[in-house]
């Protein structure tokens, strides 16, 4: 049997353009799900995690925009694809403002999806990948469930302080920009800035470190950002 190139996520209320992509990303050997609300979306991403998915802004209940603010609190680096009518600008700015990694706009071709899909893939898979758990020193974190256990005391991560440990520990050893865990964690807006950074850091600080104004983990880089080290 033949490999399936990736777990995809249909989440799409026309049931003609949802089955439609659903059999040209399988043709593509995709495995794919179709699912036709938000809600049964968030159901069938906790039963699999896909390795991306394809949303509409136009939804029954929750709307893509609300499961799209869910998706990146608690997948932070799970790719998102837009589907919206060509006027909703606005809509696409916001997705675009809350994480979403792409988007296309209706009418569409569905080869341009396809190649939107892959080309999404690709770029995840060149990037380090983020392990759900990770030790270093007298500290375990759980990336997924946002929890850590120092000395073996618990201390639960908010989503940014999660995300923005993830990121660091992804690229463990090497040097991390403030503008880079702005964008990769926060997603930019222009009420952000590098000091949103650097006070979630000394939050983190406080609690991974044995002496947080003397850090061993994440340390300073002057004139850059951070680095991580285990």
């Amino acid at each position: 049997m033949t490999e399936a190139h990736g777990n995809i996520l249909i989440v799409e209320d026309d049931k003609t353009i949802g089955e439609g992509l659903l059999a040209a990303l399988e043709h593509e050997r995709f495995e794919v799900r179709h699912v036709e609300t938000a809600e049964a979306g968030l159901v069938a991403i906790g039963e699999v995690t896909p390795d991306l998915v394809i949303c509409d802004i136009m939804l029954p209940g929750m709307d893509g925009l609300q499961l799209m603010r869910k998706l990146k609190q608690d997948y932070q680096h799970l790719p998102v694809i837009m589907l919206t009518a060509r006027s909703d600008e606005i809509d696409r700015v916001m997705g675009l403002e809350m994480g979403a990694d792409d988007y296309v706009t209706k009418p569409f071709s569905v080869r341009e999806v396809i190649a939107r899909v892959k080309a999404r893939l690709r770029e995840r898979s060149a990037e380090p990948r983020t392990p759900d758990s990770f030790a270093f020193g007298n500290v375990k974190v759980d990336l997924r469930r946002r929890v850590l256990w120092k000395d073996g005391e618990e201390k639960h991560l908010t989503t940014h302080e999660a995300g923005t440990l993830a990121y660091l520990i992804t690229h463990r050893g090497r040097d991390v920009s403030r503008d880079q865990l702005l964008e990769q964690v926060w997603g930019y807006t222009a009420a952000l800035t590098t000091r949103t950074v650097d006070n979630q850091i000394l939050k983190l600080r406080k609690k991974i470190e044995d002496t947080p104004s003397q850090p061993r983990h994440i340390l300073t880089v002057h004139g850059t950002g951070y680095r991580f080290e285990p």
